[in-house]
């Protein structure tokens, strides 16, 4: 059964009661508005041949804000109430002062649909979700005989919040989002090695439950703990790289895209700070942050400030031509909001945030590509990475990648690491791929704490003189 659908001002709260204590709060601020979200999460985790958690989690409460100049002040409470919205409201307006601010335009609306808001937990009952991750489980270990541990697990969560802004403009967003997950671990001659594969998105559970959907999973995690099997130790030195479609796009969202968010430009933190309007990578290529696409797991239809999401351009054929903003960095840097205002809930103040984040595609054969790359790695899966946003410098790990020389690609290789700094690299990518690919919906995004739900995606691209960690032959 479906619970139903989260109103607040129905409910625990008087709407015109509500919205004069929040204009109170931000009387003689630029900015601020109340954030209430309802938020109920499940997940399933199969793991040595048993139902090993089953957890369920319901979460509610409110945030308000007001903000002027560069100061804001927050308050938050799991408690949706008059009385703990006022006290709120009290510890908020702290950040006014005497006031003296310029109050700026309230977001447009939209009627945009991206996702549908039916509850996704709903989608199937508990029983066959745990019959689905048995029958993973089963199908995975009878794939090969080597296979000695199979772990599978389903997510799905839905996400309500409703924004009412001073003005009395009030707005509404359903976010639903789901998951499925295989990782697969193999044995042979006494060595392990292990592969994970998973994906979703802004869906019903419908097709992620569909065995033609996950017996691709336990096939691909297969595939990559059997080729890391036969890995050898990673070369060390600075070479040539070949990174593949789609999710390896997770080193351009952390080498370039934090660089390319507000806040870090406007306090001139940013590699990046400075140089709009500048070339700061090779001509072909055009890098974009989409919150627009249907059902992705990085869109939305509004942010968390109730802007619209967008389609934005951020480098234009190696020009760098905007930046990712939320409505107060925005504001202070004399430019449009552009639907990049996230926070990972209600107890969250919003900052600017990615959304799907990708390179697109140029007219080169990724076949052509590989060929011209004479002595390096081609990396095709990558695990955790981590970058300084100060000077773009990333350390990424490798999941999947091979030995290439004279244009051959080669044996695997284990324990490689790619690291650089997002501005060099860019200005020596060498080729772009006509193969551009979105990740499967895997991503998720950390900032100052927070987290949210991210989208990558790029074509097969060759980056010249990466330092490559591994072992020294």
């Amino acid at each position: 059964m479906t619970d139903a659908p989260f109103m607040p001002f129905n409910e625990t709260l008087d709407r015109d009661e509500a919205l004069n204590v929040l204009r109170e709060a931000t009387r003689g601020a630029d900015d601020g508005e109340l954030f209430l979200e309802r938020r109920r999460s499940e997940a399933l985790v199969f793991d040595d041949g048993r139902l090993k958690t089953a957890s369920y989690d319901a979460t509610e409460g409110f945030g308000l804000r007001a903000v002027r100049g560069e100061v804001a002040g927050y308050a938050h409470s799991s408690e949706i109430s008059m009385k703990a919205l006022r006290r709120a409201a009290e510890t908020a307006r702290l950040a006014v002062g005497e006031g003296g601010g310029t109050w700026a335009d309230a977001p447009n609306p939209t009627n945009k649909r991206l996702y549908t808001d039916d509850d996704p937990i709903a989608g199937a009952s508990f029983p066959v979700k745990i019959e689905t991750l048995r029958e993973i489980d089963d199908y995975a270990r009878g794939l090969d005989p080597r296979v000695v541990q199979v772990s599978a697990n389903i997510a799905a969560s839905l996400q309500e919040v409703e924004i009412l802004r001073p003005d009395g403009q009030s707005l509404r967003d359903v976010r639903p989002m789901t998951r499925v997950n295989v990782s697969v671990i193999v044995e042979e001659n006494g060595r392990r090695e292990s592969g994970s594969v998973g994906g979703g998105g802004r869906v019903g559970l419908d097709g992620l439950l569909d065995p033609a959907d996950w017996k691709s999973k336990a096939r691909e995690a297969l595939r990559i703990a059997c080729v890391n099997l036969k890995a050898v130790p990673a070369p060390a030195g600075v070479m040539d790289v070949v990174l593949g479609p789609g999710w390896p796009g997770i080193l351009l969202h952390e080498a370039i895209g934090h660089g390319l968010e507000g806040d870090f430009n406007r306090k001139g933190s940013s590699a990046f700070a400075g140089l709009m309007g500048q070339r700061i990578a090779s001509a072909g290529v055009t890098v974009l942050d989409d919150g627009t696409i249907p059902d992705r797991r990085g869109s939305i239809t509004i942010d968390d400030e109730g802007t619209p999401s967008a389609k934005n351009v951020l480098i234009d054929d190696g020009i760098l031509v905007g930046y990712m903003q939320d409505r107060q960095n925005a504001r202070l840097m004399d430019v449009l909001p552009t639907g990049n205002g996230r926070r990972e809930s209600y107890a969250h103040a919003p900052m600017p945030r990615m959304t799907n984040t990708y390179m697109l595609g140029g007219d080169a054969d990724p076949e052509d590509i590989l060929a011209d790359l004479k002595d390096g790695i081609y990396a095709v899966g990558f695990g955790g990475g981590q970058v300084d946003i100060t000077n773009g410098k990333f350390v990424f790990s490798c999941t999947e990648a091979y030995r290439v020389e004279n244009g051959k690609v080669g044996a695997p290789v284990k324990g490689a690491t790619l690291i650089g700094d997002g501005a060099t690299a860019l200005k020596h990518i060498r080729g772009i791929g006509n193969d551009m690919a979105l990740d499967p919906g895997m991503g998720n995004c950390g900032k100052a704490g927070q987290w949210v739900p991210v989208g990558v995606g790029q074509p097969t691209l060759m980056i010249g003189g990466l330092t490559v960690g591994g072992s020294a032959s």
